[in-house]
């Protein structure tokens, strides 16, 4: 593979000009600048640094890339995941994958249930997350969440949050196996 911070300008160029001194000179100036902008090529790519970026920076990307449902109010490392994968959501918009994607991202746990997989109406859906972090006052962020990554032509039917707990249950049971005889006095 070709490193581009070692290749020359004058590398490029058609045999028949580079004998000539101007082109030379030209070329040589010119590789100076492009070497600068070489250098400094892996510091432009702000999202492989996500993760160092202050929260500044990284609103200021929410804003840019069009990150529907950014709060300012969310957590730093939760404002970094959005961020981070905004643009492959914008990709996706519309598929289950992507809704799927973004429940896990808001509430560390969820699932999209296609309405053919539970006998549901046609375009619906339902959500299921065991988040306990899933209240009621973040239903309106969650269904702009969803609504922004659906498909439009979809219908979200249901939030479910399932919770877990262990409880102590006791159950017995009987079996009689045998005839039953009923014995009367009659007097």
């Amino acid at each position: 593979m070709i490193d581009i911070g070692k290749v020359k300008l004058l590398d490029l160029i058609p045999p028949n000009l580079r004998d000539d001194e101007k082109v030379q000179a030209a070329a040589e100036s010119i590789d100076r600048e492009l070497k600068q902008v070489t250098d400094i090529i892996p510091g432009v790519a702000i999202v492989h640094h996500i993760d160092t970026l202050p929260e500044e920076w990284v609103d200021q990307l929410a804003w840019q890339w069009h990150v529907d449902f950014y709060t300012p109010s969310l957590p730093l490392e939760q404002k970094r995941e959005l961020v981070r994968n905004s643009l492959r959501w914008h990709k996706r918009k519309g598929t289950p994958s992507a809704v799927a994607e973004l429940i896990t991202t808001i509430f560390g746990s969820g699932e999209v249930i296609e309405w053919w997989e539970y006998g549901g109406q046609p375009y619906h859906f339902k959500v299921t997350t065991s988040d306990p972090a899933a209240t009621s006052e973040r239903a309106k962020e969650f269904l702009a969440a969803i609504a922004s990554v659906k498909n439009t032509r979809s219908w979200l039917e249901s939030i479910e949050i399932t919770t877990v707990g262990e409880m102590d249950l006791y159950f017995g049971n009987a079996l009689h196996m045998g005839e039953f005889m009923t014995v009367e006095q009659v007097v």
